[in-house]
């Protein structure tokens, strides 16, 4: 037994036939937990990252909320966890509130988690989260494995403040606009994307942020897992010029330059000397990339300076 001022013994348990430990004293993995809606922080692909205080609220819980209770069964059966699985996802979100709600009220335990991560990003945990809020019941939050941070510590971009966008739109005209509107922010920038999308993404993402340094994490902590770096153009070129890649994607771009901003004079000096040899069209776009102006802006000048040209 440990004593005053020692550190705490440590015995390890097993499941599943994987060792974790756990502090001397504890007397099962699934110790009774507190009513309410527990939030659980699950793997992004790794299994061995799942914490020890996940374990025990998963074992513990009434039931568990996930979004495809197929993916999250490897979870459960690997570490022998019992607990029934209930399906919740964006399909019967709405439907189902109302009997947890309940179910919650009613002094239950049930945990939340999505099929990777942590819930509540870029998943339907929002809403009953807010909800349970709103009832009354107790919410805890379980923090664990995240993509969104996990690619932002490998993309090597700065780190001190990012926005997370979370999917951009399917269509490039919708995605070159929620990026123009994006590129002021004076922060890394965090996407998720499908791989069917990516080059096409970056692309887009060039064309309205210009030469950012960027970074594409896939597969994170699985056993292919890849960071590619570079700047936005080479990494659309690099991936266009391959078949789609497999697995989950992370896309990081780094914040825009500290360029100081022009004033309307310089501006148009700008864009008029990069109409001597381009179209309205790239005039705009080179003139955006190098001062990190919204492309939307400068376009708009650029059209009314080729104007007052004729």
């Amino acid at each position: 037994m440990a004593t005053r001022g020692s550190a705490p013994s440590i015995r390890p348990v097993r499941a599943a036939g994987q060792r974790f430990f756990t502090a001397l004293g504890t007397r099962a993995v699934a110790d009774p937990i507190e009513p309410g809606l527990h939030i659980v922080a699950t793997p992004i692909g790794n299994l061995g990252d799942v914490t020890l205080r996940a374990l025990a609220t998963l074992a513990a819980a009434d039931a568990i909320l996930a979004e495809d209770t197929r993916i999250s069964s490897r979870l459960t059966n690997r570490y022998e966890i019992a607990t029934p699985l209930i399906a919740y996802h964006e399909h019967n979100a709405a439907q189902s509130r109302p009997r947890i709600l309940e179910r919650l009220s009613e002094g239950q335990a049930l945990a939340l988690i999505s099929d990777a991560g942590t819930p509540l990003i870029s998943d339907p945990g929002y809403k009953l989260v807010a909800e349970a809020v709103a009832a009354g019941i107790s919410v805890f939050s379980l923090p664990g494995p995240s993509a969104v941070l996990t690619a932002l510590t490998l993309s090597g971009l700065p780190t001190d403040r990012f926005f997370f966008e979370g999917f951009l739109p399917h269509r490039s005209a919708a995605r070159r606009e929620r990026a123009n509107a994006l590129a002021r922010i004076p922060a890394t920038l965090i996407f998720y994307e499908a791989p069917s999308r990516l080059a096409e993404s970056l692309a887009d993402l060039a064309m309205e942020l210009g030469p950012r340094p960027a970074a594409v994490a896939r597969e994170l902590t699985k056993v292919f897992e890849e960071t590619r770096r570079g700047d936005l153009a080479g990494l659309a070129a690099e991936y266009a010029a391959a078949a789609p890649p497999k697995g989950e994607i992370v896309i990081v771009v780094g914040p825009p330059s500290a360029a100081p901003i022009l004033e309307a004079d310089a501006l148009d000096r700008e864009i008029l000397t990069a109409l001597e040899a381009l179209s309205v069209k790239d005039a705009a776009a080179a003139v955006a990339a190098r001062t990190g102006l919204p492309r939307r802006e400068v376009y708009g000048r650029t059209l009314q300076l080729a104007g007052e040209r004729r």
